[in-house]
């Protein structure tokens, strides 16, 4: 009887400390945090990269901002939240105009997720107009 009441007791236990695991989020870059333009040419205007970001976690993903490191660089991303194992995007635009030379800006995004933020950053060099 003892042993009876000490299996149960064991079993209860653990099934409480499985269902005490938090669920949560999970914000993922699918191919890379990181994107290099190479070189672009001020005379054709901004440049835009969409991350692909997926939701490895077991709730919705939210991503409820994302931060800019300059007015040079601006960003949208997935309004909707994001269902466990599904895809969003985040897009960065650069406007290269009157930047020549090499450029590195990061964004941090914002969400609900294990992590809270998530840094990604694009570069590239931009080749300056001809002088008229």
């Amino acid at each position: 009887m003892k042993r009876i009441f000490i299996g149960f007791t064991l079993l209860f236990m653990f099934a409480g400390l499985a269902s005490a695991q938090k669920k949560e989020a999970v914000i993922t870059v699918i191919d890379s945090a990181t994107f290099d333009f190479g070189n672009v040419k001020e005379a054709d205007g901004p440049v835009t990269h969409a991350f692909k970001i997926k939701n490895t976690g077991e709730l919705p993903l939210v991503i409820t901002n994302v931060n800019t490191t300059c007015g040079c660089t601006s960003a949208t991303k997935t309004n909707e939240p994001i269902a466990p194992g599904k895809q969003g995007e985040v897009k960065a635009t650069y406007d290269v105009n009157g930047r020549p030379g090499p450029f590195t800006r990061n964004l941090t995004v914002v969400s609900n997720g294990k992590q809270g933020t998530l840094v990604l950053t694009i570069k590239g060099n931009v080749i300056a107009k001809a002088p008229q």
